[in-house]
């Protein structure tokens, strides 16, 4: 089968972003380098790859000092640019996923469809502005960058939780689980659509 794995460059005059992502791995040869100036992001996108089977790079100069915004958005669109490209024609993939991953108190949901319908509904009740130097703010900002830019639908629940960190990172984790769910190959090569296609 062709390995699906796509690598996209992003540059602005607000970042400068390079993403390559494997969606199929080997056990034990997952490739995971991110670099993106912010922390807590690196740990997010770090938890996404390595829950969901993916192999990620991910470098991105930005604009940190204005603020946050334009690196963590960006990131995302890239990420789901990647991600839209390296899942190609959307044949062949079980399409839904849904998971749950709890982390000490906290317990996240997440549901995907590969739709190529881009929508977005997200209840993170976080209570601190930031965890390390992310906006909280942006972090269902980011997700929806994601979303939209991968062309998915995509909702994504706190159940329950106090840690912000726990609760944000349970999401990620939710989230991991979901995809490699949904782009596991079913051996067959129709599209999962009883439209008979699922427009690019």
């Amino acid at each position: 089968m062709a390995a699906r794995t796509a690598t996209v460059s992003r540059e602005t005059s607000e970042t400068s972003i390079s993403c390559t992502l494997t969606l199929d791995n080997a056990p034990g040869v997952q490739k995971i380098e991110v670099s993106t100036g912010l922390g807590f992001l690196d740990h997010m996108f770090t938890a996404l790859a390595k829950h969901g089977g993916m192999s990620l790079e991910l470098k991105c100069k930005g604009d940190l000092w204005i603020d946050d915004h334009h690196t963590a958005e960006d990131c995302a669109i890239a990420l789901g640019d990647a991600f839209k490209q390296a899942l190609g024609e959307r044949r062949g993939i079980k399409r839904y996923g849904s998971a749950y991953a709890p982390l000490d108190e906290a317990l996240s949901r997440a549901v995907i469809d590969i739709s190529s319908r881009p929508y977005f509904v997200c209840n993170l009740p976080f209570t601190r502005e930031k965890i390390g130097d992310l906006s909280t703010e942006m972090i269902s900002h980011l997700l929806q960058s994601f979303a939209f830019a991968a062309g998915v639908t995509l909702h994504i629940d706190s159940i329950r939780g106090e840690n912000n960190h726990h609760i944000a990172e349970s999401a990620f984790k939710a989230l991991a689980l979901a995809i490699r769910q949904a782009i596991e190959r079913t051996g067959g090569n129709d599209v999962p659509s009883t439209k008979g296609v699922l427009a690019l």
